[in-house]
């Protein structure tokens, strides 16, 4: 039978240190930064993620993944995205 305290207890497994939680805590923010700079400068992802909720708001489609893959896929998308950002250059 083990004795009950006299043995140094162990970290659980998974389970994350201080130190370790607090770097945790630092790559997500500078994660979360870095993300967020990103998607400032690269209007494109906007206009991409924006036009394809339009989409399914207006279309709303049965099937959300066919319409994903289709919207995605759509050979013409480049082009609607550039146009966009032609626009938008015009504008500001």
């Amino acid at each position: 039978m083990a004795s009950s305290g006299c043995r140094k207890s162990l970290p659980e497994p998974g389970v994350l240190s201080p130190a370790q939680l607090e770097e945790l805590r630092n790559i997500k923010i500078q994660t979360r930064i870095a993300n967020e700079k990103y998607l400032r400068t690269h209007k494109e992802v906007e206009f991409l993620i924006s036009g394809f909720f339009r989409e399914i708001f207006l279309k709303r489609p049965d099937n959300i993944r066919e319409f994903a893959a289709n919207y995605f896929t759509d050979p013409r998308l480049l082009s609607k995205i550039h146009m966009q950002l032609i626009a938008e250059k015009k504008v500001t």
